[in-house]
């Protein structure tokens, strides 16, 4: 079955953070389908050793997705190294950042890669994508921590609240310009054994997925024209997830406090709810 028509052999596919774990495992399912893959990362070690493993078709660049000037250099390096794009995936991003009373400069430094790198990968690519008569696919890298909001690294939570806006926008966008020929997606990963969590665990936890299973469900996703790309893991079902997502939402619509799922007050109420009293 065709995934998507962006999905062709010889088609370009290009991947941010792609040096390593989901973007790393997405490149390698990309290649053996036949696709010339560009990977972008800021770890020149690691650009080698996945440049290896992509095969001859590939390139591997070193980039600071937080600069814009960086971005288009590498736009333009694939531009005349590969041709024009079918696939973006905006998918680097840094863990750090913590609470809002944390370090300054380690929210400027993760808001500029998680969310402004996804902004300057879609301004430098996307117009080609859009000027050009070809099938495209966009995907974004958010996180359930978009969405579910908990406590406790807030500054992480903000840039992928603010991909997922910038996302839900670009295919209203895409839809009015260019209809389905090039669509958008927003890739959710759950707990996922990737090189930010390998700093935490040296060993990958029962509970997390790989990140070739996360790979497997984006791609599933997109054949199947899914617009949120959920991923699951070893511990959470998908029944537990939509209710955290509706008990998060209700905090507006039943006027509760913010977070309630972590507030004292309200812990035992959220308990009965996901066990379904």
């Amino acid at each position: 079955m065709t995934i998507h028509p962006a999905i062709a052999p010889g088609n370009v596919a290009v991947i941010t953070g792609g040096a390593n774990g989901i973007g790393l495992a997405v490149g390698t399912k990309l290649a053996a389908l036949g696709m010339k893959v560009a990977v972008a990362d800021c770890d020149g070690e690691q650009l080698a050793l996945a440049r290896e493993q992509l095969g001859s078709a590939a390139i591997a660049v070193e980039v600071d997705v937080a600069s814009r000037a960086s971005v288009a250099e590498f736009a333009a390096r694939v531009a005349e190294d590969l041709g024009p794009v079918s696939l973006l995936m905006n998918n680097a991003a840094v863990g750090g950042g913590g609470d809002i009373l944390s370090d300054p400069a380690g929210w400027d430094r993760l808001l500029a890669v998680n969310l402004h790198g996804v902004i300057h990968g879609l301004q430098q690519f996307l117009p080609a994508m859009i000027e050009s008569d070809r099938p495209g696919i966009v995907v974004n890298t958010g996180s359930k921590q978009g969405i579910t909001q908990p406590p406790g690294n807030t500054a992480y939570n903000v840039a992928k609240s603010g991909v997922r806006a910038v996302t839900e926008g670009l295919a209203h966008t895409l839809r009015e310009k260019v209809g389905d020929r090039i669509t958008a997606h927003l890739l959710i990963p759950g707990f996922t054994y990737t090189g930010m969590m390998a700093r935490y665990f040296k060993e990958k936890p029962a509970a997390a997925w790989t990140s070739e299973q996360v790979a497997d469900t984006m791609l599933e996703g997109i054949a199947a024209r899914e617009f949120y790309l959920w991923c699951l893991d070893n511990e959470t079902t998908w029944e537990v997830d939509a209710k955290r997502v509706l008990w998060n939402a209700q905090d507006i619509t039943e006027r509760r406090p913010a977070l309630s799922r972590w507030h004292a007050d309200w812990k035992e109420a959220f308990a009965a709810y996901i066990a379904g009293a």
